[in-house]
């Protein structure tokens, strides 16, 4: 991981869950004394025992490490407020419903903020038959590509892996309402409205 649990982290979370420092020594199996030396930054918990005091404060391992307790108060989830994720070491690309915490190749990520296009990322929409043909006008070369395409309205979401060496293109169904988004692997994740004017597109 590229960030450890802090003190300040460990007494909010321990605070937010009404514990005293002798009720999570408890649970995770220290002393009170131990927890208060957390808490002072006069010592850190051992890799061994992050489980346990994850586990104590109700959170994940990665939340704890993060210092950020995520919480979905977003029952009815709306796509449109979908979030993406990209890994730079892999190129994993992860799509959530909301702020998550997300950690891929020990690396925790940060969601992406989408952009509108620039003249270096440009896209042609064609309707065929059913579908939409979408065309990013960009180079498709082993360091510098598009790596995914997606529409997302408000119930649901298409999205298609793009590879180097390809063809920066493919069909998608664009009915609805939506956004288009399409992820530049140099120069990050790009969006338009839809439907648009087609003199926009």
């Amino acid at each position: 991981m590229n960030t450890y649990v802090t003190s300040a982290t460990i007494k909010r979370l321990r605070e937010m869950r009404n514990f005293t420092q002798a009720d999570l020594a408890d649970r995770v199996g220290v002393s009170s004394k131990t927890i208060s030396k957390w808490e002072t930054g006069k010592g850190l918990p051992d890799i061994s025992l992050l489980q346990p005091l994850a586990q104590a404060l109700g959170i994940s391992v990665i939340e704890l490490m993060n210092g950020e307790h995520i919480i979905n108060r977003n029952v009815s989830a709306n796509m449109q407020r979908s979030l993406f994720y990209v890994c730079p070491v892999c190129g994993n690309a992860v799509h959530a419903l909301g702020n998550t915490v997300v950690s891929c190749c020990g690396i925790t990520l940060p969601a992406l903020e989408a952009e509108e296009a620039d003249e270096d990322h440009t896209i042609t929409i064609e309707k065929v038959e059913d579908e939409h043909f979408i065309t990013v006008h960009h180079p498709m070369e082993k360091g510098h590509y598009v790596s995914f395409a997606a529409f997302v309205t408000s119930d649901r979401i298409q999205m298609v892996k793009l590879y180097p060496e390809g063809n920066a293109e493919t069909r998608l169904s664009l009915r609805g309402i939506g956004t288009l988004y399409w992820y530049c692997n140099q120069h990050g994740l790009f969006r338009k409205k839809l439907p648009a004017r087609k003199a926009d597109l």
